[in-house]
Formats: structure tokens, sequence, C-alpha cells
């Protein structure tokens, strides 16, 4: 799998969607951007905010190593977050 350091929306997105291999393999069933970067105002500080839903039970250590490993072929820092760990107020306007 390529990295990409395009951190565009479409360089992101297109990540992710070249990482689908991997994203299967972490049971990952949806993947969403989210945050500064779908807005295409990400800066080199920001996160790259990406909302996950998987169809199976991960532990914390495989969800570690699913963002680290995210972060490495984007070729920026990721923060994942799942539907259940949104914040109320940010709920409404992401799901």
């Amino acid at each position: 799998m390529a990295v990409h350091t395009s951190t565009s929306r479409d360089g992101i997105l297109k990540a992710l969607r070249e990482s689908r291999a991997l994203l299967n393999a972490f049971g990952v069933a949806r993947v969403s951007l989210f945050g500064s970067f779908a807005r295409d105002e990400g800066r080199e500080d920001s996160d790259v905010d990406l909302l996950v839903e998987f169809n199976r039970p991960i532990g914390l250590f495989e969800f570690v190593r699913l963002q680290r490993r995210l972060g490495e072929l984007i070729g920026h820092r990721v923060d994942l977050v799942t539907p259940a760990a949104l914040k109320p107020q940010l709920r409404d306007r992401i799901l």
C-alpha cells in the first residue's frame, strides 16, 4: 500500500479507498472523514478526524494499531472516533 502525503480532503479519501484491505482486516464496516479536513480547512497541526464503525468488537490495542497505521498511510496524524464516543454536541452535526 502506498503512503500518501497529500492532506487534502481528496487525498485523504483516496488513501482510505486504497486502504480497503487494511480496513477490512481490522473489521471496519464504515469510515467517514469529518472535521477540518472534510471541510478542506485542515492545517499542518490539525488531526485527520475519522469516524469508524466496526462489524465486530475491537480491543484497545487493535484500535490504536489501526489509528497508527492509517496515520502512516495518510501521512498525517489521525484521530479515530467511534459513534459511541462522539460528544453529544458533535453527534448531531456528524451523524
